[in-house]
């Protein structure tokens, strides 16, 4: 039986539960995305890091939007479970053009984005007003498509700070562009980069949205994330760099043996 998008966007939504995070395993292309949805799991991700890398550009929106789409509707078409993308800034910058951006991708089947609130290529944030409009002008794009899509706004406060700086008064200031994403009707609010269990609780404890929580280096394990009540953890660009760590080993073994 045929799942229309918007009952997979409503499902998306639901896997969004504090305390019982939905667990994404990025991935990055139809075959990985089957292999994923193979292993068990309940959605899938892409990760603009690993689909850049995997058709020879670098992550920051230089793979065409085009080449973007046409991999996500793949994607989408190659497994039954929701899928959403990682869709940087939205290869845009003012509200209509995101808007129109965020048609095409519902129209490859897609029922959620990531959209975050830096410049890309610049390194720094755009002004909370200006996000929070962005993110209402794809709000009104997913309504008149009558779909329930899960907007999932990326607050890189964390990222753009060095991590012995992450501290209350930066929870601060990310909650407040949440809350002003909520308000725009974003879904989710992704804390993209903050590893510290304290802040992470405090931050599950006051967002008004869903904290998502990206798997790095010094992050908790996914069961402490889940004690810490995260509603959904992401892999981001790890998978990949693991699978072709495996490919370079094996291939190493057999052209030097």
């Amino acid at each position: 039986m045929t799942v229309s998008l918007q009952d997979k966007a409503k499902a998306f939504g639901a896997l969004h539960r504090k305390g019982d995070p939905v667990v994404l395993f990025n991935a990055w292309d139809s075959g990985s995305a089957r292999t994923v949805a193979e292993a068990g799991a309940k959605a899938i991700a892409t990760g603009s890091y690993s689909v850049a890398l995997a058709n020879g550009f670098s992550d920051g929106e230089t793979l065409p939007l085009d080449l973007v789409l046409a991999n996500a509707a793949r994607i989408a078409s190659a497994v039954s479970l929701p899928v959403t993308l990682d869709f940087e800034s939205g290869y845009a910058d003012d509200p209509a053009a995101i808007a129109h951006n965020i048609g095409a991708v519902m129209d490859a089947g897609i029922a959620g984005a990531n959209i975050e609130d830096q410049v890309i290529g610049r390194k720094r944030l755009r002004p909370a007003k200006e996000q929070a409009e962005r993110l209402s002008a794809v709000r009104r794009a997913a309504e008149a498509k009558g779909v329930p899509f899960f907007i999932n706004a990326r607050t890189d406060v964390f990222l753009q700070a060095p991590r012995e700086t992450h501290s209350a008064a930066l929870l601060a200031d990310a909650l407040a562009r949440g809350r002003a994403y909520a308000e725009a009707g974003a879904s989710g609010l992704f804390l993209a980069g903050l590893v510290d269990p304290t802040l992470i609780r405090e931050a599950c404890a006051a967002s008004p949205l869903p904290v998502n929580i990206l798997m790095m280096a010094g992050a908790p394990s996914v069961a402490e994330l889940r004690a810490l009540g995260v509603a959904r953890i992401s892999y981001g660009g790890g998978p990949y760099r693991t699978a072709m760590a495996a490919l370079k080993e094996a291939a190493t073994a057999a052209l030097t043996a």
